[in-house]
């Protein structure tokens, strides 16, 4: 399967229901392989349920959950992506909460995204290159991260095409 192969529905829900905070274990046990700690702290529910954010989860048609992904507001023009997720058997889940992500982010009137990922997390640094991220200098609390690998792209006002990055 290619990153275009599963047909997902992506909508708003809470962090706190049953099926996103499976996938957030899901992702925090992923990340801990990776670094040996899952980057829990680096997340607080409560920040995309605020205004100008939002928590989504990709599903089957058939309802099964099989992806996530979190909006917060990092400053007034720049929105950060947070715990973005699939569930490895279901390629091109990511993609779709990625580009849900960015639509909510140009309608909620930011115009840049930024992310963070861990060095030795490949699968994601190749994952967001590959969809017009380009690497940037550390940010807020990841200056101090030596493994951190942080992104950003500049979003099209009125669109979902997103523009080179700065």
């Amino acid at each position: 399967m290619d990153e275009s192969s599963v047909v997902a529905m992506v909508r708003r829900e809470d962090p706190g229901t049953p099926d996103a905070a499976v996938l957030l274990d899901e992702l925090s046990a992923m990340i801990a392989l990776y670094c040996g700690d899952g980057a829990q702290r680096h997340f607080q529910p409560e920040d995309v349920r605020l205004a100008r954010s939002a928590f989504v989860v990709a599903r089957t048609m058939d309802g099964l959950a099989i992806g996530c992904g979190a909006l917060r507001r990092f400053s007034f023009e720049v929105a950060e992506f947070k715990r973005i997720y699939r569930r490895p058997e279901w390629a091109g889940a990511g993609a779709a909460v990625l580009r849900h992500l960015e639509r909510l982010a140009v309608a909620m009137g930011y115009r840049r995204v930024i992310l963070q990922t861990r060095e030795a997390n490949r699968r994601a640094i190749a994952f967001y290159l590959r969809h017009g991220y380009e690497p940037i200098a550390p940010y807020g609390e990841y200056t101090a991260m030596r493994d951190a690998r942080c992104f950003g792209k500049v979003l099209a006002p009125g669109g979902t095409a997103p523009t080179p990055s700065m």
